[in-house]
C-alpha cells in the first residue's frame, strides 16, 4: 500500500508525551544542534529544523532563545546521541534514539526496562534490517503557493520519495541522506515547514493480541518517560483494538 500508508499507521501509534517532556526533548535537540553548528539558524540547518519543531509544539519563543543562549555556554553538558535496539515481549522489535550525558546510566536504565517487561536489549545494528530511516516533513496545504502536482515535481530534485495530503496537511518523505537537500528545496520555494524529523519505518509489522500488546505498551511507557529517550519506534501492528486500548488510558 506504499510508504504513505505505513506513515499513517506510524503516526497513529505515536503517543505524544506531556508538554514538559516535549520541551525537554526539544531543549536537548537545541543544545546538540548549537554545539554541532553554532547558534545562527541561518547557517545551521539542524538548528533551523529544531526551531521549526519548537514552534509547532507551541514552545514559547523566549524559551527557545534562552535555550540557544544557554547552549553556547561552556557549563552546559554535552549530549551524545546513541541508539539502542532490542526485542520487547512477543517478538516486537524496538528501536530507541537517545540523547544523554551519561551513556552508562542510559544503557543501564533501558536494559532494566526490557528486563522488567520480559524483553531483551540487543546489540547495536541487530535491527537495522527491520527499519528504514526516513526524513519526514509536514507543511500546510494552504501555505503552498503553487499547484500540488507542480510542488511534487519540484521536490523530486531534492530527493522526494513520497508525498501525500490528509486533512490539509501535506507529508513529505525522503531517504534520510536527502534530508538536508529536501529541507533546503522546500525553503527555497518560500514554504514554511511545520515540522521535520528523522523517523524509522518498519519494513513489516507484527500482529499480536490486545492482551500481548499490554506487555509491549508497558515497555513503551517506561521508555517514553525516560528523560534520555528522544524517540521510540517499533514494528507492532496497530490494530483498531490496540489503538482503542491506548486511547482509553
Amino acid at each position: 500500500m506504499g510508504r504513505a500508508f505505513e506513515f499513517r499507521k506510524a503516526r497513529k501509534l505515536k503517543r505524544w508525551s506531556k508538554m514538559s517532556k516535549t520541551f525537554t526533548r526539544i531543549g536537548k535537540d537545541i543544545v546538540i544542534a548549537v554545539k554541532e553548528g553554532g547558534g545562527d539558524p541561518d547557517t545551521n540547518s539542524r538548528l533551523r529544523q529544531v526551531m521549526q519543531n519548537a514552534k509547532n509544539a507551541n514552545m514559547p519563543k523566549e524559551n527557545v532563545l534562552r535555550a540557544i543562549k544557554k547552549a553556547n555556554s561552556k557549563d552546559v553538558a554535552n549530549y551524545d546521541e546513541i541508539s539502542l535496539e532490542g526485542y520487547a515481549a512477543h517478538g516486537i522489535a524496538i528501536f530507541i534514539d537517545c540523547a544523554t550525558n551519561n551513556n552508562n546510566r542510559t544503557v543501564a536504565d533501558v536494559r532494566s526496562y526490557f528486563s522488567k517487561t520480559n524483553g531483551e536489549l540487543g546489540k547495536n545494528g541487530s535491527l537495522e534490517f527491520i527499519f528504514d530511516r526516513k526524513g519526514v516533513f509536514t507543511v500546510l496545504k494552504e501555505n503552498i503557493n503553487i499547484n500540488l502536482e507542480d510542488f511534487e515535481m519540484e521536490l523530486i530534485d531534492g530527493g522526494l520519495e513520497e508525498l501525500f495530503e490528509e486533512e490539509g496537511i501535506i507529508t513529505i518523505i525522503c531517504n534520510y541522506l536527502d534530508f538536508n537537500n529536501l529541507q533546503y528545496k522546500i525553503e527555497s520555494l518560500n514554504i514554511n515547514i511545520e515540522k521535520s524529523e528523522l523517523q524509522r519505518f518498519p519494513n513489516s509489522t507484527k500482529k499480536i493480541s490486545v492482551n500481548d500488546a499490554k506487555d509491549v505498551l508497558k515497555l513503551l511507557d517506561l521508555l517514553e518517560n525516560n528523560d534520555d529517550v528522544q524517540n521510540v519506534f517499533h514494528n507492532m501492528e496497530m490494530t483498531e483494538e490496540i489503538l482503542n486500548l491506548i486511547n482509553s488510558k
